[in-house]
Parts: C-alpha cells; structure tokens; sequence
C-alpha cells in the first residue's frame, strides 16, 4: 500500500528519561510522530494523511512566500510555479511534495536525500540531505545542501513543526520566543516592515499564554547564546517542549490553528526556524548564495526538559 507521505521511518531510543520514538515521512522529509514515553511532543497525524497544514515538513530552497513567484537577478527575471494561489505567492520552497530516498538508516536515525532540479524560476540543481537522530533529550534535525550547478544558487532553509505536551491543552501552554523584532505584513502575509516588539503585544521574550494569541508571524533580531537560538513552550507543571537551532536560524515564523486533526479544538502551535524571512529573494535576507561545489549544513531540534522516566 502506497501511502499519500510514503515510506515511513520509525525510530526508536532508550534514554534517562525513558524511551523516545519517532515517524519520519520520506514524502517531504517530515516529522509524522515524536513522543517520550508515549506523550507526544508534537500533535500527530494519521499514516493516511497528507501533513495537515504543513506539519513537519522541510522547506527548501526557500521557506514561507515569494511575491507574485517572482524574483530577479542580475537582470534576469524568475517566474516561479504559484503555490499559493488564494495569496497569488510561491510559498514553502520546491520539495513540499518530494519522495526523498534513504542514504543512510539505523534504529534511532535516518538520512534522507532529495535533489532540487532546475525547473521554471529556479535554474538551479542542488542534493539536498536531511539527518534525523534521536538524542538523549529530544530529536537533532541536520539539513545538508550543495551546489551541484555550474552557477551560484540562492538557498534558504526552513521547517514547519509543531510542537504540544500531550495531555496539556495547547492553550495553556506558556510561549517564549527569543525574538527582538516583528515582521510586519500585508493582506497577503507578504513583508512591509520590520519594528522592535518592546512594549508590544508582539514581544514574547517573557512568555505569553498560547490560547491568548492568534499567530501567523514572523520574528527576527533572535537572541543567540552559545550559538543557538530557543523558544520555548512551558506547561502549568513545569514541563517544557522547545526548538533549538543553530544561530543561522535568524528568523522564526509561529503560526496556530484550531482546525488541526485530532486536536478536538484546542489550539495547535507550530514555531518555525528559518534562515530567512519571506521575500528573501527579492530582499536578499538571510539568503545564502553557494558558488559551484560549496556545501552547506546547519541543525535544529526538539528538545524536552522535565519528563521523569516511568
């Protein structure tokens, strides 16, 4: 049977705090499942679904939108596929929809590979590789991109997980984003600004209640401490859920919902790392551009604090 995320990677490790396990989709790379001693850290969704709103899935080589799928460079115009079309935008990148093959598999880790080939607005061939391990306190996500071209290629990279402590409604969870800015934006959810979030309702550098907020926002300036960034979800008990990520993650989009699968209403939260915001190839944030032959590999993760081992 052929399932609409294709093979499935389940994996499986013992830990201090008890035993971890995973489902990871070859159908964008995505993270279908992640529990520790059975209490899921993100809301699930069924092996006969496709990812409801995105969950769990790799966004390259551009995350969140694109104008009109438009860009150019050097004087030369890009039209990208629309993607997007109630927003007319390109959105989430080109292999939203990708079969990745295997590389690499052991109990607790998988690699997964995909090629970007050169196609309408984009005239760029990358290998791209995704390496999920699970990891004393959580689960390590290692992106790895090259340039298999002839001619520099702008990449940008991004990810769309969402994260809940199962048996704690969503929306009593306390949000904390490392984030000194907010990205303002238009009918389209298309970029017009940047502001400082001090003394607005956009500042969530001491935590704000999930169920009092209606997010879908991008946020920049990430506060950085030892080369990683964090934001973080904090139940009632003092149990936490969090995504980590290396300080090329210098923006975050956190979006919730009320209409996710199986959630029965409660909120869904999903906190975004990105290496660039909307628009980055029309504005040039964050955008990497890599010459012929270079490669690129940065990391995040989930990570969990407080969960005793049975």
């Amino acid at each position: 049977m052929t399932l609409p995320t294709g093979e499935q990677f389940a994996l499986e490790t013992s830990t201090s705090s008890g035993d971890i396990r995973a489902t990871i989709t070859a159908v964008a790379a995505g993270i279908r499942t992640l529990s520790i001693n059975g209490i899921d850290l993100v809301p699930p969704f069924g092996e006969d679904q496709t990812p409801p709103a995105g969950a769990g899935i790799v966004l390259v080589p551009w995350p969140n939108r694109i104008r009109d799928g438009r860009w150019s460079h050097d004087g030369v115009d890009h039209q990208l596929v629309i993607s997007e079309p109630a927003k007319n935008n390109a959105i989430h990148g080109l292999l939203r929809n990708t079969e990745y093959r295997p590389i690499a598999r052991e109990r607790d880790s998988v690699t997964l590979s995909a090629t970007v080939y050169p196609q309408l607005g984009y005239p760029y061939l990358l290998g791209t590789a995704v390496h999920y391990e699970l990891v004393s306190d959580g689960l390590k996500v290692t992106h790895f991109v090259e340039n298999l071209g002839a001619e520099a290629a702008p990449v940008a990279i991004g990810t769309h997980p969402y994260l809940k402590i199962d048996g704690v409604p969503t929306a009593d969870l306390e949000l904390r984003l490392d984030a000194a800015s907010h990205i303002e934006v238009d009918e389209r959810l298309l970029p017009t600004g940047e502001v400082p979030v001090d003394g607005t309702e956009w500042d969530f550098r001491e935590g704000r209640r999930v169920g009092d907020v209606s997010l879908d926002d991008a946020f920049g300036e990430i506060a950085s401490e030892d080369g990683q960034v964090l934001h973080t979800l904090t139940a009632p008990d003092g149990r936490t859920v969090s995504i980590w990520a290396d300080s090329a993650f210098e923006y975050v989009q956190v979006y919730t919902t009320t209409t996710f699968p199986g959630e029965n209403g409660d909120v869904a939260i999903a906190i975004e790392p990105m290496t660039a915001p909307a628009e980055a190839f029309n504005s040039g944030r964050g955008l990497r551009w890599l010459d012929p032959g270079e490669e690129w590999q940065i990391s995040w993760g989930i990570r969990f604090e407080g969960f005793a081992a049975e």
